[in-house]
C-alpha cells in the first residue's frame, strides 16, 4: 500500500473510532434506557445525509486525576451542521457515553465554535442536551466552559432561534444554558433538570425527593413552566423540533417560510355563530375557536401543560406563520393569573423578536384576586403582558370574542397598546368589570337602602340588565374607534387573513434605546 493509501486508512480508522465515541459497551447501555446516542440523534434530526460534522479529533487537555490515562476522540460532544427540510441548522448534540457526558474546557469550545459559525450565517442553533455537568476533574476551566457558552446563548437571543432538547440528565450549570435558550423540549422518564441534585437537597434541606420529583418533564411542563414541549420519547421530540422550526425564520432578519395551502381564505365556519354560550358565565373550549379558523385545522401548542388558562401556539394563515395567544375559558374562566402573564409575554416576546405576526383572542374576565396572586407579584407578571405586547412591532390582530373587561381588556393587544387591526365578535363585553360586580359598587348606597331581600334581588336583577345592555357589547368601544369592526363569527378567518395581508408593509419602530428595563 502506498503512503498515501496508508493515510487513508489511518483517517477512515481514526473516523470509525470517533464515531464509537466511549464504546460500544456504553453505547449499548445507552440503548438500554431507552436512549439515543449523540450521533443516532443527530441522523434523526436533519435530513439524510446533509451532516458536515466539525472538530472530531479534537480530546481533552486535562492531566490530573487519571485524565491522562483516558481519552476520547470528539471528547463527548459532537457537533457541526446540516439541513431540516432544506434550510441549514447548526447543531451540538452532547455524548453521554464518553466520561458521562461531562463538559471539560475543548468540549466547551467546540459548542462555542458551532455557535459562533451560526451567529455568522445567521442560522437556527439546536442543543441536544444529554451530560453529567461539569467535568471535576477540570475545576475552574470547564465552568470557565460554560460561562462561555451562556455569554454566546446570551449574544444569540433575538437574533438566531436557538432549540434545547433535554434527552438525559442535565444538573447544575448545565441547566443555564437551556434555560437561556427559546425553547426547550423535555422526553418523558428519560429527562430531568434542576439546579441541585436530589442529595444536595437532602442535606440541606431534609427534603426527600427523587429526581423525577425535583427536575422530571412533568414537574417542569405542569408547575415550573421551563419546559416548552414534553415528547413520549426521543423520536417524538426529534419530529417536534423539526415542526417547530417549520414556523421559525433562519433569523430576525429574515421572514417566516410561507407554504402553499390549498385551504380557502374564505372559508367559512358556522359553528362559530354559535360556540359562545348564551349564559356569559359558562365556559367554552378557545382550541375550537382556533382549529376552526387556521389554515387545515393544524396549530402547534406551545406550554400545553402551563398555566392553560391562557393558549400560546403558532399556526398558520394563508400558508403564513402566526404567533396565536388566547384566553382560555374552560380553565379558570380564562382569568390572568402570574403564570398565564409570564407565559404569554414571553411567547409574545419571541414572536416580536423573529417577525411573526400575533393573532390574539380575547376573553378574559379580569385578573385573579387574591393574596396568593398579590404576594407573588401579579403586578410585576402582568406588567410583563403589557410591556410585551406595547413594546411589539410585528403585525397586531386582535379579535374580542366575549369578555374584556378591566386592565385585563387594556393588556390583552388592545387598540392602546399599538394594536393594528382590533376586530370583535357580536358577543363581545367590553367594560370596567362585569355586571354583578359593577351594580353593587355603582348603587351600593340604594341597595343597602332597600331592607326586602325580595325588592333587592329585583333592584340587583333590573339595574344588572341595564348595565348589560349599555355595556355588553361591543359598539360603545367600536363608536370610539378603539374595535375597527364588528364581524361576523363565521368570517373570522377570512377578515384575520385580509388584515395580516394588509399589514405585510407594516413599518414601526421603537424609540433608541441601549434595552427596555423590563419589570422583572
Amino acid at each position: 500500500m502506498s503512503t498515501q493509501g496508508q493515510k487513508i486508512k489511518e483517517l477512515i480508522e481514526l473516523r470509525e473510532k470517533a464515531k464509537l465515541g466511549g464504546g460500544q459497551k456504553r453505547i449499548d447501555s445507552q440503548h438500554k434506557k431507552g436512549k439515543f446516542t449523540a450521533r443516532e440523534r443527530i441522523e434523526m434530526l436533519l435530513d439524510e445525509g446533509s451532516f458536515e460534522e466539525f472538530d472530531m479529533f479534537v480530546t481533552h487537555r486535562c492531566t490530573d486525576f487519571g485524565l491522562d490515562q483516558e481519552s476520547y476522540l470528539s471528547d463527548g460532544v459532537v457537533t457541526g451542521y446540516g439541513t431540516i427540510d432544506g434550510r441549514v441548522v447548526y447543531v451540538f448534540s452532547q455524548d453521554f457515553t464518553v466520561f458521562g457526558g461531562s463538559l471539560s474546557e475543548t468540549f466547551a469550545n467546540k459548542i462555542c465554535k458551532v455557535m459562533d459559525m451560526a451567529m455568522k450565517v445567521g442560522a437556527p442553533v439546536i442543543g441536544i442536551n444529554d451530560s453529567g455537568g461539569a467535568r471535576i476533574q477540570e475545576g475552574v476551566t470547564s465552568l470557565g466552559g460554560y460561562a462561555e457558552i451562556f455569554e454566546r446563548n446570551i449574544l444569540a437571543s433575538g437574533v438566531i432561534p436557538q432549540i434545547s432538547a433535554i434527552f438525559g440528565p442535565c444538573a447544575g450549570g448545565a441547566v443555564y444554558s437551556p434555560a437561556l435558550t427559546d425553547f426547550i423540549i423535555m422526553s418523558r422518564n428519560t429527562s430531568y433538570m434542576f439546579v441541585t441534585g436530589p442529595k444536595v437537597v437532602k442535606t440541606v434541606t431534609g427534603e426527600t425527593v427523587t429526581s423525577e420529583e425535583l427536575g422530571g418533564s412533568s414537574m417542569h411542563s405542569t408547575k415550573s413552566g421551563v419546559a416548552h414541549f414534553v415528547s413520549d420519547n426521543e423520536e417524538e421530540g426529534i419530529m417536534l423540533i423539526r415542526k417547530l422550526l417549520s414556523y421559525l425564520p433562519q433569523n430576525n432578519l429574515e421572514e417566516t417560510p410561507l407554504l402553499l395551502t390549498n385551504d380557502p381564505i374564505d372559508r367559512l365556519e358556522d359553528i362559530l355563530n354559535e360556540i359562545i354560550p348564551d349564559n356569559a358565565n359558562k365556559p367554552y373550549d378557545v382550541k375550537e375557536v382556533v382549529g376552526a379558523i387556521v389554515d387545515n385545522g393544524e396549530f402547534l401548542e406551545v406550554q400545553r401543560d402551563y398555566a392553560p388558562n391562557i393558549v400560546t401556539c403558532f399556526a398558520r394563515f394563508n400558508g403564513q406563520s402566526v404567533g396565536i395567544v388566547a384566553n382560555q375559558p374552560k380553565y379558570l374562566a380564562g382569568v390572568l393569573d402570574n403564570n398565564a402573564s409570564r407565559k404569554a409575554a414571553r411567547f409574545v416576546r419571541f414572536c416580536d423578536a423573529f417577525n411573526i405576526p400575533i393573532v390574539t383572542l380575547v376573553d378574559v374576565p379580569g385578573f385573579l384576586p387574591g393574596t396568593g396572586q398579590e404576594y407573588n407579584g401579579i403586578i410585576i407578571h402582568g406588567a410583563k403582558l403589557l410591556f410585551a405586547y406595547g413594546e411589539a412591532t410585528v403585525p397586531k390582530v386582535t379579535i374580542v370574542l366575549r369578555k374584556a373587561y378591566g386592565g385585563a381588556y387594556d393588556v390583552m393587544s388592545s387598540k392602546h397598546l399599538r394594536g393594528d387591526i382590533n376586530y370583535a365578535w357580536p358577543s363581545a363585553e367590553i367594560a370596567v368589570m362585569g355586571p354583578k360586580g359593577a351594580i353593587e359598587v355603582l348603587m351600593s348606597r340604594e341597595l343597602e337602602s332597600i331592607q326586602d331581600e325580595t325588592a333587592k334581588a329585583e333592584f340587583l336583577t333590573r339595574k344588572e340588565q341595564e348595565y348589560k345592555d349599555k355595556f355588553a357589547n361591543p359598539y360603545v368601544a367600536a363608536k370610539y374607534g378603539y374595535i375597527d369592526d364588528v364581524i361576523e363569527p363565521r368570517n373570522t378567518r377570512f377578515r384575520i387573513i385580509r388584515a395580516l395581508q394588509s399589514l405585510v408593509t407594516k413599518k414601526d419602530t421603537n424609540p433608541a434605546k441601549k434595552h427596555s428595563n423590563l419589570p422583572l
